[in-house]
């Protein structure tokens, strides 16, 4: 096949699999953030603070993604 249509092929696994996998951490994440928000309301900014830096994280995982994909699209290192 052609490279480029293979770098394509892979730039987009590259950014879907990085987006779904940081939405499903965010989710998680979110629903105990929350779950333990309600269970224990002194806690919440500790709790708040810590969930928003985990999803800090966890969406530079898909901006990484992202990076790859531009790569692999506009300065493909295989042509």
């Amino acid at each position: 096949m052609d490279v480029l249509a293979m770098s394509a092929l892979g730039a987009g696994f590259a950014v879907g699999l990085a987006g779904i996998g940081s939405g499903i951490g965010m989710g998680l994440a979110s629903g105990k953030a929350f779950e333990g928000m309600a269970r224990q309301p002194d806690a919440e900014p500790a709790i708040a603070r810590n969930m928003l830096l985990a999803l800090a994280f966890m969406e530079a995982v898909a901006i990484y993604g992202l990076v790859v994909a531009l790569i692999l699209t506009v300065a493909n290192p295989f042509k």
